[in-house]
């Protein structure tokens, strides 16, 4: 085991890992089962299958009906929640310290029992096919969607993670179990919980009630090569245009990535940022704007959304450009910077004040590192960003003015 201040982490015989982080003050815990599977694991016949499990361990186990699961945690003021991204799947609880023992049987009922009962499976496919089409009736979130897929054509990291509809219609229970049982392998899991609790009593708790899971199941990732620069217009029933520019970035584990946090900061990270403040509030060309970051297990993602008039598309991407441009051309103010810092630091700060995000970031450590970073190491890494570093990922990143660009575009005149 290896403990460090109020960090424990214990790797069990069967390759399962478990990360906690003791807080004494507080009275809740977080809690969460993190699974290294997502749609990067799938290919185009089953994409959106990790979507659907997750959606189907809710729904009855050998102990619980799909009522009691909804009710396990919620009578006593606590949450059950899940969800899965283009890597991870996640189910999480947070309750009261008194209620960590119930937390963990839910979770562990869900995990290891569920039925995957064929008819609440067919009542499961409309329940996605319905979230299905409320994305696509959603433009500031379908263009995600199709960026997504420009960047990563032909790349398990462009499929939606909600699937398609034909696949979704097509899916089988040995479909759904097979896949379960190949993705969810102990040297998959990672279990972090943040709060009121003690190292000991968790991994007990964990040795007692995730059992029956298969073992050593290697993740296997299709690797990625880097597609062409293009623009991909989509016309849409919109009655906006919402458009998508951006370009790769770094992995997770890339120190480079401090760098364009800062850049991410200064561009696109508020009401106070550079585009917000000249494309909204000084030309009036936007409601929204921001820029954003996605870092993965190979590589990363920085982009920029706006929505706004189809007319001003053109305009805006030019003025988005030229800042880039100058980005690259090294120029950057050191007292810019001391208040970007110190603004990335204040955010990170606050956003750690909850046991939910501390488990979060407990779980993505040892999933993408192997290891702890406490927050001061994560604070003296943002100190360490020069001006130079800037300049020197601006001109990486930015230097050859070529950028993913996905535009959905309404089909009439606004």
């Amino acid at each position: 085991m290896i403990h460090t201040s109020l960090y424990s982490k214990t790797e069990l015989e069967n390759g399962l890992r478990i990360v906690t982080e003791e807080i004494p003050h507080v009275r809740s815990v977080a809690l969460g089962v993190w699974i290294t599977v997502g749609s990067r694991d799938e290919n185009a016949n089953n994409n959106g299958i990790s979507h659907f499990i997750e959606h189907m361990l809710f729904k009855g186990t050998r102990n619980r009906t799909t009522r009691q699961i909804a009710e396990s945690l919620e009578k006593v003021g606590g949450s059950l929640d899940a969800f899965t991204t283009k890597e991870l799947t996640c189910y999480s609880a947070h309750v009261l310290d008194e209620h960590l023992l119930l937390s963990f049987d839910v979770l562990a009922d869900i995990l290891t029992n569920s039925l995957f009962d064929p008819t609440e499976l067919e009542k499961e496919k409309e329940v996605i096919l319905n979230e299905i089409n409320h994305y696509k009736d959603t433009p500031d979130e379908m263009v995600f969607e199709h960026f997504y897929q420009n960047v990563f054509p032909a790349h398990p990291l462009g499929f939606p993670v909600y699937g398609t509809k034909r696949n979704v219609k097509l899916f089988t229970r040995k479909q759904l179990l097979d896949f379960f049982r190949n993705g969810y392998a102990t040297n998959r899991i990672v279990i972090s919980a943040a709060g009121h609790l003690k190292h000991k009593e968790v991994v007990d708790l964990i040795q007692d009630s995730f059992t029956g899971l298969p073992e050593n199941k290697p993740r296997i990732s299709q690797t990625y090569r880097h597609a062409d620069y293009v623009e991909k217009v989509i016309q849409d029933k919109c009655t906006q245009a919402h458009v998508c520019l951006g370009t790769l970035a770094y992995p997770y584990t890339d120190d480079r990535k401090f760098p364009l946090m800062v850049i991410n900061t200064y561009l696109g990270g508020g009401m106070s940022s550079l585009l917000f403040q000249k494309v909204r509030e000084e030309l009036g060309l936007v409601y929204s704007i921001f820029s954003f970051l996605d870092f993965s297990i190979d590589n990363g993602l920085f982009g920029i959304y706006f929505s706004s008039d189809k007319r001003h598309i053109d305009p805006i991407l030019d003025l988005i450009k030229a800042e880039l441009k100058e980005l690259s051309n090294n120029t950057f103010d050191e007292q810019i910077l001391t208040n970007l810092k110190n603004q990335l630091k204040g955010n990170l700060m606050l956003g750690l004040e909850s046991t939910m995000a501390r488990m979060n970031r407990l779980a993505k450590n040892e999933i993408y590192y192997n290891r702890h970073f406490t927050l001061d190491d994560i604070l003296e890494k943002i100190d360490r960003v020069s001006v130079g570093d800037v300049c020197n990922v601006a001109n990486e990143l930015y230097g050859n003015d070529s950028y993913f660009t996905t535009v959905l575009k309404p089909m009439k005149a606004i």
